[in-house]
């Protein structure tokens, strides 16, 4: 029986129409590939918590629930699990995102996302951004 593992992303999207990408760091899998922020989905937890306590922990900004707006979700299922990613966009939060967990970050415009070498599961995201953007 494949594992399922939940986990929520985020679209954040600054005032110029910018997208955040976070590059994996070393050591993790994936390293090195760009993705959007965001985490695993903890027991107890609703995708909209998990993105607040991650875009906390890992960039430094709080989020409000009110500013997660649902887009999109991503279903993928890689070698050893099955991921399912729902996709959240966010246009207001409260401070600067820098990469407390030693990852890169880059502001990028959605039609250059592609540019980017990222998950299989995040690809697909790239064409709901780019409409919503």
């Amino acid at each position: 029986m494949t594992k399922i593992v939940l986990v929520a992303a985020c679209a954040l999207v600054d005032v110029d129409g910018r997208v955040l990408l976070a590059q994996r760091p070393e050591g993790k899998s994936m390293a090195g590939l760009w993705e959007f922020p965001g985490g695993k989905v903890e027991d107890g937890e609703r995708p909209e918590e998990t993105l607040i306590r991650e875009l906390d922990e890992e960039l430094g900004i709080t989020v409000k629930e009110a500013c997660l707006a649902p887009l999109t979700f991503a279903s993928h299922a890689y070698e050893d699990f099955h991921l399912l990613m729902p996709l959240f966009i966010c246009r207001r939060w409260d401070g600067v995102p820098r990469g407390l967990e030693s990852q890169a970050l880059k502001w990028v415009r959605a039609n250059r996302l592609r540019d980017y070498p990222m998950p299989a599961a995040d690809e697909p995201l790239i064409p709901h951004i780019l409409e919503a953007v």
